[in-house]
């Protein structure tokens, strides 16, 4: 086989991969969107996560493609990515996932994507390749987008509280069933519209180097878009259960007013960060968003040890991701 197609089979290979991670990704994720309707009963699991699925594919017709611009563009210097780069960061972005699904850690996918270019820029380039504003923006909003979160979902606590506090508690949770609906809509339009982003990134990316697409191009070919959000919603109707249970159960307990509050304020921070290209974790948001309305209701009835634990993981996901990315850059150098 000559050395062209050899080049052009990897390159369907990494987009097979790339997708893969994107179907992960919902996977992995789908416990932010559905955690809070499904543990108020809202919605039974199996129709959370077509709901949830249906948002997130439907998110391609309201986004525009400022996130996928940052993952693709706006971490790494151009001319660096190559086939190695996009193997290794996809491996170690997908190992780390696995792990955390496999011990029920709501880590975050995105920056385990992040992290894995990083490792595998690090170890190709060194660290001067890297674009540091573009890093440091997501950095800043590993901790910008739960506190965000918590302050938007226990504002919408207080409020609604307050506005209600006259209402008999048995219609309020019988409104709130009904509007818990469209915040978790809300949050999964989100979800979609920010996560999927990233792989319609890598793959844009991938596509650049290979020569492909031009390094001017406005935008990926349509097939990369549309594939990218049926990957993620496809993840998602699976579901992440083990990572659903953490979320929605042990961090505290909700009623429909407080799922509605969390993802009414977890929606308005994705929207926020999607608008700006900002690649963020909906983990973070949505926990940080579970935590403020907890706090709210009653500080007490908050596992903070438990969150203490999914804080650590969020430390790590980065340099974890990126060193076994830097790996898998080195054996792919070997084997291909």
């Amino acid at each position: 086989m000559e050395a062209a197609q050899i080049a052009f089979w990897f390159v369907v290979l990494l987009v097979a991969l790339a997708l893969a991670f994107d179907f992960m990704n919902g996977f992995h994720d789908a416990a932010n969107s559905i955690a809070t309707v499904v543990s108020t009963g809202v919605l039974k699991p199996q129709q959370a996560v077509l709901f949830a699925a249906f948002f997130n594919v439907i998110a391609i017709s309201v986004f525009h493609l400022s996130v996928a611009k940052t993952i693709g563009k706006g971490i790494v210097e151009p001319g660096v990515v190559d086939h190695h780069v996009v193997f290794g960061a996809l491996i170690g972005a997908i190992t780390w996932n696995v792990i955390t699904w496999w011990y029920g850690i709501p880590s975050s996918s995105s920056h385990a994507l992040i992290g894995g270019i990083i490792g595998a820029v690090i170890t190709k380039a060194g660290l001067s390749k890297l674009i540091g504003a573009g890093i440091a923006k997501t950095v800043v909003f590993i901790f910008v987008s739960p506190f965000l979160g918590f302050v938007l979902g226990s504002l919408m606590m207080v409020g609604v509280s307050w506005v209600f506090r006259r209402t008999a508690p048995m219609r309020v949770d019988r409104w709130f069933r009904r509007f818990q609906l469209v915040s978790a809509g809300l949050y999964s339009l989100g979800h979609g519209g920010n996560d999927a982003q990233k792989t319609i990134g890598i793959i844009w990316m991938l596509l650049v180097a290979s020569g492909y697409v031009a390094i001017d191009a406005k935008a990926p070919p349509d097939w990369v878009i549309w594939s990218c959000y049926m990957a993620i919603g496809l993840g998602t109707m699976f579901g992440g259960w083990r990572i659903v249970k953490t979320m929605g159960q042990r961090l505290t307990k909700l009623k429909p007013v407080g799922g509605f509050c969390a993802e009414t304020g977890g929606a308005l921070t994705l929207f926020l960060a999607t608008s700006m290209g900002i690649p963020v974790s909906t983990t973070h948001t949505i926990t940080g968003a579970i935590l403020g309305v907890g706090s709210v209701r009653n500080p007490s009835a908050v596992r903070w040890g438990l969150a203490g634990n999914i804080v650590w993981a969020w430390i790590f996901t980065i340099p974890a991701a990126a060193f076994v990315a830097g790996v898998f850059y080195w054996i792919s150098t070997m084997l291909f």
